[in-house]
């Protein structure tokens, strides 16, 4: 199974889009999954539901500065531009709200996560954008040799 088909699983088994995409990659990040869960629990939903960025696009930059650990911000905001470049290529932005809203989803704010049921899973966008996000941190970690 590759990364990218593993964060999709992942959110297809409850977890939100950002613990998704890190969780693919915890064997590369000096935390333990439980640890991992809780950094990311905030960013899902476009950051605590607010609809901005993208949880996934969150996801692949907490794992940018995790595994990059050492690099100078410079470099770190480098890379997680080069990811948000690539992301809005094949997404079209790296905004929540505006993936969803592209998806014909009403987008909502609230804090109450949504119920998990196959029909959830049927409309949303959110499974493919972690599987792109989880794939294009993928690419990017073999360009630079840590993967």
């Amino acid at each position: 199974m590759t990364r990218a088909e593993n964060a999709k699983n992942n959110f297809l088994n409850g977890y939100n889009c950002t613990q998704a995409v890190a969780l693919a990659f915890s064997d590369l990040i000096d935390l333990s999954k439980e640890k991992i869960l809780a950094v990311c629990l905030p960013m899902g939903g476009g950051m605590g539901r607010l609809r901005q960025t993208c949880g996934a696009v969150s996801g692949a930059a907490l794992c940018i500065g995790m595994i990059f650990a050492g690099i100078s911000k410079n470099e770190c905001y480098a890379l997680v531009q080069e990811f948000a470049r690539r992301f809005v290529a094949r997404n079209g932005s790296i905004n929540c709200g505006e993936l969803l809203s592209g998806a014909h989803l009403k987008v909502d704010t609230s804090p109450i996560a949504e119920e998990r049921t196959p029909e959830y899973y049927k409309k949303r966008p959110c499974p493919d954008l972690i599987f792109d996000a989880a794939e294009i941190l993928e690419e990017m970690l073999k360009e630079q040799n840590k993967a």
